[in-house]
């Protein structure tokens, strides 16, 4: 648990969902292990170049987003904070999901808003804010290369993430960012490509804490049962 450079809590999806999407990343951060990448027809790049920037995390959606530990703060103690929350919350199902274009990358989405999660991941980000340190200005400068709205500014002061709370877009991302024209290509090869596994709801059972490795890859740590 220890040793790590950062830690997130995350949805990790179990199932035939999860072993599709860490496929197709190239890394199954459940195993620690990369994996061999499908070679799916249609596509504008290779899979691991269209992966590369999401790669390192996982398949995952986040929740709490990545944090460096505050002074003071064990792993040990998160791990018992985030034990305690999971426990005190309940499970949540996403009716449906989709693959969607997000601006120029592409993810996994849920079809319409899904209010439960969106209520689950503020108070996680809330509960577990005390084991956050602040973030450099290095980390403020990257958060703000893209135009934040007011709103999303305060929120990066406050939560050191400017999309939190009510500026929350759960998403499983499946690419980094592409052309237009490759966009277009990867939304309906990979939308073919998962859609067995999203034919119905998506249960989400069990939060994730993740720790980040000194050459960036992401593992998980503990896997909480949402049993409130």
């Amino acid at each position: 648990m220890n040793g790590f450079r950062r830690y997130g809590l995350y949805v990790v999806p179990e199932g035939g969902l999860y072993r599709a999407g860490a496929d197709w990343l190239g890394w199954d951060s459940v195993s620690g292990a990369c994996t061999a990448q499908p070679d799916l027809p249609g596509l504008h790049d290779r899979p691991e170049a269209l992966t590369a920037t999401p790669r390192k995390y996982g398949f995952h959606g986040t929740v709490k987003p990545p944090f460096h530990l505050a002074k003071g703060m064990t792993a040990k103690d998160l791990d018992a904070a985030a034990r305690d929350f999971c426990a005190a919350r309940a499970a949540v199902t996403i009716p449906a999901m989709t693959v969607r274009r997000l601006g120029r990358f592409i993810a996994i989405v849920p079809t319409d808003p899904c209010p439960a999660l969106a209520e689950l991941a503020g108070a996680a980000v809330a509960a577990l804010d005390p084991f956050r340190a602040p973030p450099s200005e290095a980390e403020l400068a990257r958060r703000r290369k893209s135009p934040l709205t007011e709103r999303q500014e305060a929120l990066l002061d406050r939560w050191g993430y400017p999309y939190v709370m009510e500026e929350f877009r759960f998403h499983l991302t499946l690419t980094g960012a592409l052309s237009h024209d490759g966009a277009e290509a990867a939304e309906q090869v990979l939308a073919a490509h998962f859609a067995p596994h999203l034919a119905g709801p998506v249960p989400i059972g069990s939060l994730c804490l993740m720790g980040e490795d000194a050459a960036g890859l992401f593992h998980l740590v503990h896997r909480y049962t949402l049993s409130g």
